[in-house]
């Protein structure tokens, strides 16, 4: 009961906590990583690396401290914020999380609204993914095994990179799976001032949705929705997935009771593993991409 308690507590200590972080305008997710215990075992290898010249065009790389007997999966990881926020030093908990499952794990910032609008962001993300080819194996990474893995507006780059191929072109070979937690795929006409500032002035609306291009040939694909997210609906997640399967791409939904949007990704922090699998089966996912 003692250890039920403790983790009841830093649940609600941490909701708190970025409730109101949130509310003065601070970075919520900078202080939670700050605070938050991670995963052992594992270390920042890259920090700071350019993979682009523009200030934000650069990434982290974390991996196992032991050395493998085969090159890792690689996953590259994007974070959300609306496309205009956020920055990589704030998810240090994902990076870690994920690498201590026996994965090297990229963390790349990009260029935001408003200095830039759709499609800037998601070239910035395809040039990260280039990067991380060219080098995964310096740090353990199996170059040909990379899995693409967002949350909220990371989750839509990542969609964008893994399903349209006039980004990635021949690069695409080596996307083996694609992880959206609580992304919007298919979200026009632009009803809020995010998605109006990142993608109001195309246009063709259409050309910016994953739903448009997702079909045959895509790679597998795990989508994972909270229940009770009002951010970014579930229904995002179930447009995809129809429209993956009329091409023949496997793909699994995967939705979890009393989970929300900022929830989902908590779930892959230490303090926070006992309301939803999502490590678990992220994990699961990875492991399975031979």
């Amino acid at each position: 009961m003692r250890n039920r308690s403790g983790v009841a507590i830093a649940i609600r200590a941490g909701v708190a906590l970025l409730a109101g972080l949130a509310a003065c305008g601070c970075s919520p997710l900078g202080l939670f990583d700050t605070l938050v215990p991670k995963d052992g075992g594992v270390a920042k290898v890259g920090a700071d690396i350019a993979y682009g010249d523009a200030p934000r065009q650069t990434l982290d790389v974390y991996a196992p401290r032991r050395a493998a007997n085969r090159a890792m999966p690689t996953l590259v990881f994007f974070y959300g914020g609306s496309w205009n926020s956020g920055t990589r030093t704030g998810y240090a908990f994902v990076g870690r999380a994920l690498a201590a499952q026996g994965f090297v794990v990229v963390v790349p910032d990009y260029r935001l609204v408003p200095a830039v609008r759709y499609p800037t962001f998601v070239e910035d993300g395809a040039a990260a993914v280039r990067w991380t080819r060219a080098h995964a194996a310096q740090f353990g990474g199996d170059p040909g095994r990379i899995v693409l893995m967002g949350h909220s507006a990371g989750a839509y780059i990542a969609a964008m990179l893994a399903v349209d191929d006039r980004w990635l072109r021949a690069d695409r070979a080596a996307i083996k799976g694609f992880i959206g937690l609580a992304g919007p795929y298919d979200f026009a006409p632009f009803d809020v001032d995010a998605s109006r500032a990142a993608f109001g002035a195309w246009p063709r609306p259409a050309d910016t949705q994953p739903v448009t291009w997702a079909g045959t040939g895509d790679p597998p694909s795990l989508l994972l929705v909270g229940a009770d997210d009002t951010v970014v609906r579930p229904r995002n997640s179930e447009a995809l997935a129809a429209r993956l399967r009329a091409g023949g791409v496997a793909v699994d939904v995967r939705s979890y009771p009393n989970i929300g949007h900022v929830g989902l990704l908590l779930a892959l922090a230490r303090p926070f593993r006992g309301r939803a699998p999502v490590l678990r089966d992220v994990a699961a996912f990875v492991r399975a991409r031979e």
